[in-house]
C-alpha cells in the first residue's frame, strides 16, 4: 500500500494511454556498515555481497516483476494479483477486491488504536518535563557535478542531491546530525520506462489507494514528516535542470557526530595504533533521540571495517551508516509471453 501511495503522488498527472511493451532489468544493492554489515553479509549470502537483480515486464494490461526466488504478477483486467515463489513452485492469487478490503481494515484498525491508546505513562529515566527535544532543520542541495561517463551503454551526467539534518540554529558541525547524499546520473529520457509508472498509476486508481486517505490522515501524516514539505518546496525552486531518465542512483547516508563528541573521540584515539579504524559517533549529540544515535551506535559497532561494508569517511568524527544503489542494466521494447506467465507445472496456493 506505502508503493502505491508513493506511486500514485508521484505520478499522478501521468497519461494513462495504452501501454507499450517494455522489460527493464535493474540491479539493486544494500550495504551497511559496522557491525551490522557484517551480520547481515553473513546472513545475506551472494545477494547481499553482489546486490538483487530485478526483471520487470509490462505489456497492455499486465506487469509481471521476477527477482532470484520470488515474482509478483499483476494483472489489470483480470484485478488479481499472483504472488510466486520460484523456490517451491507455487503461486498464491490475491483480487483487487481483497487487497481494498485489507487496506481499509488497516485503515480502521489504525484509527480504533489511536483513539483508544492511553496517555504514555511518564518515564522514570525520561528527562524533566521542561526539557524539550531538540528542532531540527533540513538543508538542501541539488547541483550538476559536470560529470559524464557512460553506464551500461547508457551517456549519462551526474547531478548530486544533499539532504542535511542538524539542530536548529546550529551548524552540522556544531550538533552533528545526519547527511544523505544521492549521485544521480541521468541519460537522456527513455520514454519506454515511463510506461511503468504509468501502469502502477493506473493500478493505484483501480485498488482505490488514494480515496483510502482523506483530508485529515493527509494532514496528519505530513505532521508526522515536517520535513517532507519544506524539502518538496526546495526541490521546486531548484534550477537544476533534472530532465531525463535514471540509470543509477547511489545513496550514502552518514551519521554525524557533535563538536563535543568529535573531541572526545580525538581523546579517546590518542594512544590507540595508528592503523586502528576510527570510531563512529555513538550519538548524534544535540540531535539526541530526535535522529537515534542509538540506531547510530548499533549500526555503526565500533567502526570496523572489512571488504564487504562501504568504509567511513576519512572526516573526523563522520562515518557512513549505509550505501544504497540502484542501477538499470537494460532496457527492452519488447515481452515475451513467457516473461508475464506463472510457469508451467507451478501449483496454487489456497
Amino acid at each position: 500500500m506505502p508503493r502505491l501511495l508513493f506511486t500514485a503522488i508521484l505520478v499522478l498527472a501521468c497519461s494513462s494511454a495504452t501501454i507499450a511493451d517494455v522489460r527493464i532489468d535493474e540491479k539493486t544493492q544494500v550495504k551497511f556498515a559496522g557491525a551490522m554489515g557484517k551480520v547481515v553479509n553473513f546472513f545475506g549470502g551472494g545477494a547481499t555481497r553482489n546486490g538483487v537483480v530485478r526483471t520487470v515486464a509490462v505489456k497492455g494490461d499486465r506487469k509481471a516483476t521476477r527477482s532470484d526466488s520470488t515474482g509478483q504478477i499483476v494483472d489489470l483486467r483480470e484485478e488479481k494479483v499472483y504472488d510466486i515463489d520460484f523456490k517451491d513452485k507455487s503461486y498464491k492469487v490475491t483480487t483487487f477486491a481483497e487487497i481494498r478490503h485489507q487496506m481499509e481494515e488497516a485503515r480502521t484498525k489504525a484509527a480504533q488504536q489511536a483513539q483508544q491508546a492511553p496517555p504514555a505513562p511518564p518515564d522514570a529515566g525520561a528527562p524533566a518535563a521542561d526539557a524539550k527535544e531538540p528542532q531540527v532543520e533540513l538543508d538542501f542541495s541539488l547541483k550538476e557535478s559536470g560529470q559524464k561517463r557512460e553506464i551500461n551503454g547508457f551517456d549519462a551526467r551526474e547531478v548530486v542531491m544533499t539532504i542535511t539534518v542538524r539542530e536548529k540554529g546550529k551548524t552540522l558541525e556544531q550538533s552533528g546530525g545526519m547527511v544523505m547524499t544521492s549521485n544521480i546520473w541521468l541519460t537522456p529520457k527513455i520514454a519506454a520506462m515511463d510506461e511503468v509508472a504509468a501502469f502502477d498509476l493506473r493500478y493505484a486508481q483501480q485498488v482505490n489507494v488514494l480515496a483510502m486517505f482523506d483530508a485529515q490522515q493527509t494532514a496528519a501524516l505530513m505532521s508526522m514528516y515536517p520535513m517532507m514539505k519544506p524539502a518538496m518546496d526546495r526541490f521546486e525552486k531548484e534550477s537544476v535542470n533534472m530532465d531525463g531518465t535514471s540509470v543509477l542512483t547511489a545513496v550514502t547516508l552518514d551519521v554525524v557526530a557533535s563538536a563535543e563528541q568529535a573531541a572526545e573521540q580525538a581523546k579517546e584515539q590518542q594512544g590507540q595504533q595508528s592503523t586502528a579504524a576510527q570510531a563512529p559517533p555513538t550519538t548524534l549529540g544535540g540531535l539526541g533521540g530526535a535522529l537515534g544515535g542509538r540506531v547510530g551506535r548499533r549500526i555503526l559497532g565500533g567502526g570496523n571495517k572489512n571488504a564487504d561494508t562501504p568504509p567511513a569517511p576519512s572526516t573526523p568524527g563522520r562515518a557512513t551508516m549505509m550505501t544504497m544503489t540502484d542501477e538499470v542494466v537494460n532496457v527492452t521494447p519488447s515481452v515475451s509471453e513467457t516473461d508475464l506467465a506463472i510457469p508451467a507445472g507451478f501449483k496454487q496456493k489456497s
